[in-house]
């Protein structure tokens, strides 16, 4: 059952209040004090306050009630807090909420209104602890990954991402051959870099073989290598990536490329470590860590005859999902500034963009983006224009930020300048209602 304080010099009143919560299942404790208060919620859990502003008396000047505020807020951050007051005394108390009390109540006071603030904020401050409980827990997990595992300086926020990573390292130290998807442009290449530097031949070669990016005719050679004369142009022999990576990791980003030819060889390799070649019947044999990425479909190659479901299974015994950037958005602002440059900050309106933005091209697009506002912006602060997005982005924030201040001020002529009936009116609180308006440039 939840446990609300009532500070109050007044024992009448802390009795209604009493008597008005416990009707709706919600316990008080009263202290006639601010120092009594103080003690209170030293040695017992609380879950909303409920405070007068006077407590001497023949005093009207609100200077307690602002006193023992700011000591509540200084040793409880996150305590919600309702101010008792006259209405002689309530410009201190708007003072308050705009420095972060949950709301005030004039006395004599609305019953209804007092309950239904009470349970709203004692929920909101339910879900807000929840809520810090999840980010603690998920800080302390990414200190745990970042202690315990080489992270090559990988930058991330999001859960999501956190949860492949999480992954990735604790197969690292394996054998098996890992498959990681994902779209292009999303970090995959990253993700094997890691995995390679906690596996068991981290000091040995990182090899990296992009298959789209080799033409499908010499791709075997680029693979495997090739002896003098094996095919036009060839005046020397050549090395291929799985003998430059003996002893360590090849990584074969966009495997769906592969050519039929190919993926015969290269499931030969992986069963037996062995290959020749092309143009010479020598066997070579060779002990490399196979990671390979795509963005295809490769169930539905294997459907169409494009790729041999037995590579697919010798390439996937682990799988690795890595999201769009645009599904693990809270990436997105920490990425974006480890690519400013050093002195180059983002406006709250750039980062409202670039959250705004669906980042079709991932990780790769908005390192480009930041190159590109580094280069272009006159200024250490980089504003939405710098950014180069398209317009959409950019029209839809300020939409957004227009309409939000058409809204308010909407409201705030219907309640005639009333903030606590124009709050009530848009479902937020004074203290949410007082920063959007400060925020938006709003005057009452």
């Amino acid at each position: 059952m939840p446990t609300v304080l009532i500070i109050d010099d007044n024992p009448s009143i802390a009795i209604a209040l009493d008597v008005l919560l416990s009707l709706h299942d919600i316990q008080s404790v009263s202290a006639q004090s601010p120092e009594q208060g103080l003690m209170v919620l030293q040695n017992q859990a609380i879950d909303l306050v409920i405070q007068d502003m006077n407590f001497t008396e023949d005093t009207t000047s609100g200077e307690e009630g602002v006193a023992l505020f700011k000591k509540i807020r200084a040793q409880h951050p996150d305590l919600p807090v309702i101010l008792l007051t006259a209405w002689t005394h309530l410009d201190a108390a708007v003072d308050l909420i705009k420095a972060g009390a949950a709301d005030y109540l004039a006395k004599p006071w609305n019953d209804q209104r007092v309950v239904a603030t009470v349970k709203n904020l004692i929920e909101l401050g339910q879900v807000n602890r929840a809520l810090q409980h999840r980010v603690q827990r998920e800080r302390k997990q990414k200190r745990e990954l970042e202690t315990k595992y080489d992270l090559r300086d990988y930058v991330w926020q999001d859960a999501a991402t956190e949860r492949v990573l999480g992954m990735a390292c604790q197969v690292a130290k394996s054998d098996v051959s890992i498959l990681i998807t994902g779209p292009n442009g999303a970090g995959k290449e990253r993700i094997a870099e890691i995995i390679q530097a906690n596996s068991k031949v981290k000091d040995g070669p990182f090899v990296v073989l992009n298959c789209g990016a080799i033409p499908s005719e010499l791709i075997e050679a680029e693979l495997f290598g090739a002896d003098a004369g094996a095919y036009t142009g060839a005046t020397k022999a050549r090395e291929g990536k799985f003998e430059a990576a003996d002893g360590g990791t090849l990584f074969l980003d966009e495997i769906g490329n592969l050519p039929q030819a190919g993926q015969v060889k290269l499931l030969r390799v992986l069963e037996t470590g062995r290959f020749e070649r092309l143009g010479s019947n020598k066997e070579r044999q060779v002990k490399v860590r196979v990671l390979s990425a795509t963005n295809a479909d490769l169930a539905s190659m294997i459907k169409a005859g494009a790729f041999r479901e037995d590579l697919f299974y010798r390439l996937n015994v682990i799988q690795l999902n890595l999201p769009a950037l645009a599904d693990r958005p809270d990436d997105i602002l920490p990425i974006a500034m480890a690519f400013l440059e050093e002195g180059k900050s983002l406006s709250t309106g750039a980062q409202a963009c670039l959250l705004a933005h669906s980042w079709p091209g991932n990780v790769r697009e908005l390192k480009n983006v930041m190159q590109r506002a580094c280069l272009l912006s006159a200024k250490d602060e980089i504003q939405i224009a710098d950014l180069g997005l398209p317009m959409t982005a950019v029209v839809t924030q300020t939409n957004d930020v227009e309409s939000d201040k058409e809204t308010i001020e909407q409201a705030l002529l219907k309640a005639k300048g009333v903030v606590a009936q124009a709050a009530s009116e848009l479902g937020l609180s004074r203290q949410a209602l007082y920063r959007r308006m400060e925020r938006l440039g709003i005057t009452r």
